[in-house]
């Protein structure tokens, strides 16, 4: 036997770093932690069916009338931070991935166009936003990020009708990343006039809501490239016979972007355009409730908004041991759009027909930066922009004759804005940190407010083309605490909004009046005005702590003193709150899981009084709601789960009439679904 060699050993085999593709986006810059932010996780979203609930459990959030994108009308689905004057449009800048969800007409948020299995998290930025925020920021940002990694699929459904069926996925396709979502929730509703007040007219709050997305990544180089599509359509109804809402619309965008290093700077490009549509029928209700008259028909509310922004963002270290990050940009937004409306209902027909609407745009160039040594940091961002309002026109015609009843043209206008911020930290040891913060910020007047009159129930706002931006300045300070097993952070602030935007009362019906016709009894009319100044002082707290491996609470409270200096054109504000700002809001949330498998948790949130309308005459009472969740752990990836919203079944106001009928938000709501993740 000849005994062969062995044979030689195999070449070896060269192990390749492992390539993660994420979404194009720079890195959160050094410079937040100056200024207040908070940070949900996706942890934190994981047992919230709507985003906008999500966020309200932080209590410096304000849903615009107490009524999340369950039961809000598209027009009210507008956020704002720290209570100093919410609105329907909202005076917060949302961001997914650096692209507004703004919508390009009325400013409003559509919430289900980004269910929460979509995202990875959100940081929450209180206060105006100079440098890459820009317009629209004025009081703060709540900045979006989609997932990157791992899928999710929640089936659930619930009292009333119920349905909901939500998912997000991440697939790779060769050197491609592709990120999927989708939505399809439908809902009987509720009737929010409650008891002897409802009559025949009051019908339920009936949902049907879809929505997708798709984002493809791709590494080119050390760069990555995201293009993305997005498209979202609702129905629903308005809580009286007659009057439904529309709402629909998609979303392109392209990004590039390099992360920073040491050794070279990064940037960022993208651009995005954004179309959206709104149908929203509008009637009047007879005295005893039983019967409504249709009163205005938008039909159609075309708008499309574009976008292109590009930084330029380096770190670089010094000989101390010290840190600059810097970053220079500018962008450029552009919104255009009308409202094409019937109204004036007589003998059974609509006589009048309406087309409103025009351009604004905005553009401007920002320099940020931040430098840390030891246990300082100071940053700071100064930012110019221009904005412009356009081709406004009115134009009213009676549909037997075809003339026109009024028409006009109102002159191009435009101006220039600085703002700024300037943010000092210091790290004192054991977990704690001090800071302060001033800023400033603006917010041009959406299409909506400039051109759209609009109708609730008997009550009547008129448009106005000639709006002046808002401008925010503010001052902050705040003390951080944190451990291993808990955190506190507490912060003050003044606010100051000059040429606050204001929907202010100029007359009760019944009554004619010019522009705006017959409002009738019980009834007002309002005009949307630069209605002086508003001044807030508040104060936010927030508190967590992990008791045992199994039982963690979390508690925060928020005080916000917002006032109104009327001046000459609203005297009759001045020393009032402004409308739908309660002085006070806490939340407090426990979870315990007393087994393996099991996870029982429930939150609190309680809100002061606030106020309906602009002269604080209707009040909408204090209101305290607890919801619970119990999941069960069937296999690593299966959860069932169990939640009862508003356990305890409390009437929340949420409107009242001229008349004093209130309405509610949502009753007791049992909801069962099962969670499925990898």
């Amino acid at each position: 036997m000849i005994q062969l060699p062995p044979p030689p050993p195999p070449p070896a085999v060269s192990q390749l770093p492992e390539v993660v593709v994420t979404a194009a986006r720079l890195p959160p810059a050094a410079s937040e932690a100056a200024f207040s932010v908070t940070r949900l996780t996706d942890d934190d979203l994981n047992d919230q069916v709507r985003l906008d609930e999500a966020l309200s459990q932080v209590p410096a959030v304000s849903l615009f009338r107490r009524t999340s994108s369950l039961s809000a009308n598209p027009t009210t689905q507008g956020i704002s931070l720290r209570a100093i004057a919410p609105s329907g449009a909202g005076r917060t800048l949302v961001t997914l991935d650096g692209v507004p969800l703004n919508d390009p007409f009325g400013g409003w948020v559509i919430w289900s166009q980004v269910p929460t299995e979509s995202l990875s998290g959100l940081d929450i930025v209180r206060g105006a936003g100079a440098g890459p925020y820009g317009a629209g920021a004025l009081t703060g940002v709540i900045a979006l990020r989609e997932r990157d990694a791992n899928s999710v699929l929640d089936l659930s459904l619930g009292e009333r009708g119920g349905l909901r069926a939500s998912g997000a996925g991440v697939t790779t396709v060769g050197p491609v990343q592709l990120v999927g979502s989708a939505l399809h929730e439908t809902s009987d509703g509720y009737v929010p006039v409650r008891g002897n007040a409802a009559g025949a007219a009051d019908t339920a709050l009936d949902l049907d809501v879809k929505s997708a997305a798709l984002r493809a990544d791709v590494r080119v180089g050390a760069a990555t490239v995201s293009l993305r599509a997005s498209a979202f359509e609702e129905e629903r109804g308005s809580g009286l016979a007659g009057a439904r809402a529309t709402a629909s619309g998609n979303s392109l965008s392209v990004t590039a972007a390099k992360a920073p290093t040491t050794e070279r700077a990064g940037w960022r490009l993208q651009a995005w355009r954004r179309e959206s549509d709104l149908a929203n029928t509008s009637v009047a209700v007879s005295a005893d409730r039983a019967t409504t008259t249709p009163a205005n028909d938008q039909f159609e509310t075309p708008a499309t908004g574009w976008g292109v922004n590009a930084a330029l963002r380096g770190v670089e270290t010094g000989g101390s041991g010290g840190r600059l990050e810097w970053e220079v940009g500018a962008d450029a937004r552009l919104a255009e759009g009308e409202t094409r409306e019937r109204f004036r209902y007589m003998s059974g027909a609509f006589t009048r027909d309406r087309i409103a609407g025009g351009e604004t745009t905005v553009a401007g160039v920002y320099a940020d930066g931040s430098w840390r040594t030891g246990p300082w940091l100071v940053a700071g961002g100064l930012r110019y922009d221009r904005w412009t309002t356009e081709n406004s026109r009115r134009l009213e015609r009676d549909r037997a004759t075809g003339l026109p009843t009024l028409d006009e043209s109102d002159p191009d206008r435009s101006g220039e804005v600085v703002s700024a911020r300037l943010g000092v930290r210091r790290d004192l040891g054991g977990g704690q940190a001090v800071r302060a913060a001033a800023y400033s910020g603006f917010r041009p007047a959406t299409l909506n407010e400039l051109h759209r009159p609009f109708r609730v129930g008997n009550d009547l706002t008129e448009a106005n083309a000639a709006l002046e931006p808002e401008r925010l300045t503010g001052v902050e300070g705040g003390w951080a605490w944190e451990s291993e097993t808990a955190s506190l952070l507490a912060t003050v602030f003044w606010n100051r909004i000059e040429d606050a935007i204001v929907n202010v009362t100029i007359g009760q019906g019944p009554g004619t009046f010019p522009r705006a016709g017959f409002v009738p009894a019980g009834g007002v009319l309002r005009q949307r005005q630069n209605a002086g100044i508003i001044e807030a002082t508040g104060l936010e707290i927030d508190g967590r702590l992990a008791l045992s491996e199994t039982l963690s609470l979390r508690a925060a409270v928020s005080a916000t003193d917002a006032r109104v200096d009327g001046g000459t054109a609203a005297t009759q504000l001045t020393g009032l709150r402004p409308a739908q700002a309660p002085i006070w809001s806490a939340t407090a949330g426990l979870e315990w899981s007393p087994m393996h498998r099991l996870t029982v948790a429930a939150d609190a949130r309680w809100e002061s009084r606030r106020f309906e309308d602009d002269l604080n005459s209707r009040v909408l009472d204090a209101a305290a709601t607890v919801d619970a969740r119990i999941e069960w752990a069937a296999s690593p990836s299966a959860t069932i789960w169990l939640a009862a919203d508003n356990l305890f079944d409390a009437d929340v106001e949420v409107a009242e009439t001229g008349t004093g009928v209130a309405s509610f938000g949502p009753p007791q709501t049992l909801r069962v679904g099962i969670r499925l993740a990898r």
